[in-house]
């Protein structure tokens, strides 16, 4: 805006038009590439709180560019003179009308308006310029005490003007208005006159809002999924084996296994998923060992993974053997409106005779490391994998041999690697956990080589080492 320092000084004379016409070229060149590159980003026009902010934003740049482009135009042009009958409306979309222009005369009390001011407060161009007393009476009740303020301190202290205020115009159109102004000097420093423009961004004002509301529903919902992954944790850590440090089992005898295992979680804006692990000594002095995991996410399959391990422990209390488990666990999970078994290893180590018996549903079979090597136990014969209700899952056997590690774990142990590809990974770490004394140490390993990398999905592993 022009510094008008004294009434004396010359008025500013109008840029050249060649220079003006040269930056109106560049903003419709830079509004014609902003326009391309909205259409290459406008995807599939879902309603994704995301998307719609940015569609927001887009629509917000191209009104400010084309508003940009009319005022570089009326710079050119010049302004309406005030007599103007009905001076042009602003193009369609446009989120700021042209700008208008006043003066208002301390020592005459005169006031002088351009012809797009009467258009932005509605008023009869016919009908004089209101005086700076009488600018108030177009203003809403509550923004007066506002712009009596701002012409104070413009006409007292010299300070200049910019601010908005709401006008109420014929009909009760409600309109907010931006006000820059500055006082104009006299010879002797006093203020002759205030010099001020006027526009309505009434439009441009909505235009924000949207952004702004959009930002903020995105930013809910993402606050709500980071909410309900909290409560997820928080509850699998309440109803769930630990998962950090070693599973402690109420030795009644001499400890035949050394266990440790690790919950590997997903990335932080994933939703907690359904993977567990467990061990169990029974009453018969054998030790049940499982992990697997449930379709789904949330703190629904949390729930429901408690139901499941109560499930499991109970039957195997009873005797049930890890394939007539695993077949009663599937068509109880089937016959639930809740996530169903998604994969499972189950086994039963019979410390008396140092055997292993296990079943898979659908899961990465146990891996065994012995001397310094590893190898994937054969699955069993007749295993289903994938079984529906109703199936039998077949069980095998292997003995084991004091020192022997077994390893349990879930599909994405190891980032971007499933089955045979994460297996053969995951035996080449046999020369380190050969090394290692203890199941945590064995565990430790795992964890440093695969527990860095970013994660779709969470993960479990148990280590099981043969004591005695």
């Amino acid at each position: 805006m022009p510094s008008h320092l004294s009434a004396d000084r010359p008025a500013a004379q109008p840029p050249g038009r060649g220079s003006v016409d040269a930056l109106i070229s560049q903003t419709r060149r830079l509004k014609g590439d902003v326009d391309a590159v909205r259409r290459d980003a406008a995807g599939e026009g879902t309603d994704h709180p995301r998307e719609r902010w940015q569609r927001a934003l887009y629509d917000l740049a191209l009104h400010q560019l084309s508003d940009l482009d009319e005022h570089l135009a009326q710079l050119r042009d010049g302004p309406l003179p005030t007599a103007t009958p009905e001076p042009p409306a602003p193009a369609q979309g446009s989120l700021l009308s042209r700008v208008g222009s006043a003066e208002w005369n301390l020592l005459t009390d005169e006031a002088s308006w351009s012809g797009e001011l009467y258009q932005i407060l509605g008023r009869d161009p016919a009908a004089p310029p209101l005086t700076l007393d009488e600018l108030p009476s177009l203003v809403v009740d509550e923004d007066r005490p506002k712009l009596t303020a701002m012409v104070t301190d413009c006409l007292v202290d010299a300070r200049p003007i910019d601010g908005e205020f709401r006008i109420a115009r014929r009909g009760g159109d409600v309109r907010t208005v931006h006000m820059m102004g500055e006082p104009v000097l006299d010879t002797d420093g006093s203020t002759a006159s205030m010099w001020a423009v006027l526009r309505d961004v009434s439009e441009l004002r909505r235009s924000q809002r949207v952004v702004s509301e959009t930002r903020d529903s995105l930013h809910h919902r993402q606050e709500a999924a980071r909410s309900e992954h909290r409560l997820a944790v928080e509850l699998q850590e309440a109803v769930l084996p630990p998962w950090r440090g070693s599973l402690r089992l109420p030795h009644r005898g001499p400890r035949t296994l050394d266990l440790a295992s690790r919950h590997l979680p997903a990335s932080a804006h994933t939703m907690i998923g359904g993977d567990w692990y467990d061990a169990l000594e029974l009453t018969d002095g054998e030790t049940l060992l499982s992990v697997g995991d449930l379709t789904g996410q949330g703190v629904g399959v949390t729930s429901n993974m408690t139901m499941l391990l109560g499930a499991v422990r109970g039957m195997a209390m009873a005797g049930a053997q890890p394939g007539p488990l695993l077949a009663w666990l599937n068509q109880l999970l089937d016959a639930t409106v809740q996530p169903a078994l998604g994969s499972a290893v189950c086994c039963r180590y019979r410390p008396a005779t140092r055997t292993l018996v296990w079943a898979q549903a659908g899961h990465p079979a146990p891996l065994l490391f012995r001397d310094g090597t590893g190898r994937v136990l054969n699955a069993p014969d007749g295993v289903l994998l994938g079984a529906t209700s109703g199936a039998v899952y077949g069980q095998a056997e292997e003995t084991l041999q004091v020192g022997d590690l077994l390893l349990l774990h879930t599909d994405g142990l190891v980032p971007g690697h499933t089955g045979s590809a994460a297996a053969n990974l995951l035996l080449g770490l046999a020369p380190r956990l050969a090394g290692n004394s203890t199941a945590e140490d064995c565990v430790r390993t795992v964890v440093e080589e695969f527990g860095a990398s970013e994660r779709e999905d969470n993960a479990c592993v148990l280590v099981a080492r043969v004591m005695s």
